[in-house]
């Protein structure tokens, strides 16, 4: 077989048809019946560059009345890649365990001077010719091989011992047109956003906000430079998460700038503020940035690619903010102030904006439950009633944008594909989804139709089902050649992506223990670090709650809003996500009560808790106002890909502002009342 392009590749989709139709051929019983009964048919994995890259195709005979290979994986010990004694070539050495050793002595015995298959996944990985008899359990598989090619076979074999075979069970294939228009999209939204925080922080706190500005720019190039270093592959959820850490990353400075200005308040000097402003911030920027942590680490643990191209760059972008707000800052602030002997951290009508409120949070506390309440019995209602709008990832299917050459109506796509799938007997009661998807002319399209086979032929099946109900809506004959091309970027397939049924379980299954293990983890680390339950519980009921009306609000609005309301993988990111950073805002205050509670043990509980809430409001409504802005900035301007998990993300960020205020902070303190802590 000679394939489209150079040789020496792993097979690639651009010749897996021509391999699929030499196949079919052979299946023929006419050409089947031209060949011996024993006799199996197996495609190399590699092209040859000896023969112009051609693949060869494998005539295997069968030794064992079941079929199956008369030695497996499990035999092997062990298998290593070394430079051949002889030349530069390199080999690979495998030792067998006694029962493999018993019976590789009969089989080379009986085959020398002729070839053994080396088979994985149904690909001959090498076909090593017996030279002779080995009964000693040792072998050198040689063959002219590069080290990495003799390291991929040790590999093999290696891998040969895992009773399971590989299975493609996820298979995405972006065309070029869209991915550019994300990459188009994504650098549009974080200019934007990188410029929004730029000018959030400088009007707000003047002449330390531009500070923060500066080391908000370090902390970009760290960020970069590190994933360079890394070799990680820069994602659409990647560059979300960059802006994202833009927004989280001034966090850190308002906290430090809030506590310089309540110490100046207070009457300090300027030295002496920033340094206590400094030192009492650290607490709190300390415990919430580690619990945005620990959710990154769970969805690097839990989440497929894009995912966990989110993670890293979340997790990343925690570290370097964290040194660029701590340190970085630092610097240039007492750089000014040694400099020209003194720094502005407010302007006029942000001095003390906030900076006096004394609004009753607790006495709300039962309206904030029976708000709490009615949401909840909202969301159930819509759970029950509508459901979710499940994508592929948990549902196991194929999903498609396909771009036409003027603006369609779903109605109308909708009408086409069900005509011509009622033609398939066993397609006539399958289930597909049409929604546009970004500018009228492009749809998404998700089937379920032969949904458990991620075979080619299976896939090129319902890319021609596709293809007759669809042509017709095209403006000029397009082939189908030319429509399922996902390389061609102007009409057609834009995207394709199909999931097996048992990843989608799995997906489903690890998403939600991906969300339960974050909310354990959170609670037991604010458990220890505050030494009292009652915070642990006050913040995992609200972390609960907010993830909740997340996904309710998702079920209640799905097919109303302009833009795709999915639950996938991105939805179990952005809830995630979610969790992490609103942890912040709890963390912050809880961190304030634990201190009033030291400075005045005498006061009333009550009261200390209020003044907490009171004194980090100005902190809590800045930060949430940062994030919030670059997540607009990416809603608006992200690109339609993204924008389903990026609503997610601005949604959790104002229930869990008021979360905090409303549920976790009032329920910490119903708790320790009740435990008598009041004085304590």
């Amino acid at each position: 077989l000679n394939p489209r392009f150079a040789g020496g590749a792993s097979i690639g989709a651009a010749y897996k048809a021509d391999m699929a139709a030499v196949n079919e051929y052979l299946a023929q019983p006419a050409v089947r019946e031209l060949f011996p009964a024993d006799i199996l048919f197996k495609w190399g994995v590699k092209g040859d560059d000896k023969i112009d890259g051609r693949f060869y195709l494998y005539a295997i005979k069968v030794s064992t009345p079941d079929g199956k290979a008369p030695l497996d994986g499990s035999v092997v010990t062990g298998a290593t890649e070394q430079y051949a004694q002889r030349g530069a070539t390199a080999e690979v050495s495998m030792t067998m365990n006694a029962e493999g050793t018993q019976e590789w002595s009969r089989m080379t015995g009986e085959n020398i001077g002729k070839c053994i298959a080396i088979v994985l996944d149904g690909y001959v990985y090498s076909a090593p010719r017996v030279n002779s008899k080995i009964d000693k359990g040792q072998s050198q598989i040689t063959g002219d091989f590069t080290i990495q090619e003799a390291k991929d076979l040790a590999n093999v074999l290696n891998s040969g011992k895992v009773p399971a075979p590989a299975k493609i069970i996820q298979d995405t294939v972006v065309g070029p047109s869209l991915g550019q228009e994300s990459i188009n999209a994504g650098m549009i939204s974080f200019v934007i956003a990188f410029i929004l925080v730029l000018l959030y922080m400088g009007l707000f706190y003047k002449t330390a906000g531009w500070m923060s500005d500066v080391a908000l720019l370090t902390n970009v190039f760290l960020l970069m430079g590190v994933l360079v270093s890394f070799g990680a592959v820069l994602t659409l959820p990647g560059i979300a998460g960059i802006v994202l850490t833009m927004g989280m990353a001034v966090d850190a400075n308002v906290i430090i700038y809030e506590r310089i200005k309540e110490e100046l308040r207070g009457g300090k000097g300027l030295s002496l503020a920033i340094k206590d402003g400094f030192s009492k911030a650290y607490s709190a920027i300390i415990d919430g940035n580690l619990t945005t942590i620990i959710t990154g680490i769970v969805l690097f643990i839990f989440g497929n690619g894009p995912v966990q191209g989110f993670a890293t760059t979340l997790i990343i972008g925690i570290l370097t903010s964290l040194f660029c707000s701590i340190f970085i800052t630092r610097l240039l602030i007492e750089g000014v102030v040694n400099k020209w002997g003194k720094i502005s951290f407010s302007r006029k009508w942000s001095e003390n904006l906030m900076g006096n409120a004394h609004f009753d949070f607790l006495g709300k506390s039962k309206i904030s439950y029976i708000v709490m309440i009615v949401v909840l019995a909202v969301s159930c209602v819509s759970f029950a009633v509508r459901g979710l709008n499940m994508g592929a990832e948990f549902t196991g299917g194929r999903a498609y944008v396909i771009r036409f050459d003027r603006p369609v109506q779903a109605e109308e796509v909708r009408m086409k594909l069900q005509d011509v799938f009622s033609g398939y007997e066993d397609a006539a009661n399958v289930s597909f989804e049409v929604k546009q998807y970004g500018n009228e002319n492009q749809m998404r399209i998700v089937t379920q139709y032969k949904y458990d086979d991620t075979s080619d032929e299976a896939t090129s099946e319902v890319d021609r089902i596709l293809y007759d109900a669809l042509h017709g809506l095209y403006g000029y004959p397009i082939t189908f050649e030319n429509f399922r091309n996902t390389q061609n970027d102007i009409n057609g397939i834009l995207t394709a992506d199909k999931i097996g049924p048992s990843i989608a379980k799995d997906m489903t299954w690890g998403a939600i223990w991906s969300v339960l293990f974050s909310l354990i983890a959170i609670g037991l680390y604010i458990s220890l670090r505050f030494k009292k339950w009652q915070y642990a519980t006050g913040a995992t009921t609200a972390l609960a709650f907010n993830a909740l009306v997340v996904i309710g609000v998702f079920s209640l609005c799905y097919g109303w809003l302009p833009f795709n309301l999915e639950v996938n993988q991105a939805f179990i990111a952005a809830i995630l996500t979610i969790i992490g950073y609103t942890i912040n805002d709890t963390v912050v205050v809880f961190d304030r009560i634990r201190e009033y509670l030291v400075f005045y043990p005498k006061r009333d509980l009550r009261e200390n808790v209020n003044n907490a809430l009171n004194a980090t409001l100005s902190r809590t409504i800045n930060t949430s106002g940062t994030t919030l802005v670059t997540l607009l900035a990416i809603l608006f301007f992200g690109g339609e890909t993204i924008r389903g998990f990026i609503f997610a993300l601005a949604l959790g960020v104002v229930v869990g502002t008021l979360s905090t205020l409303f549920v976790a902070t009032p329920i910490a303190y119903g708790l320790m009342k009740r435990e008598g802590l009041g004085k304590k």
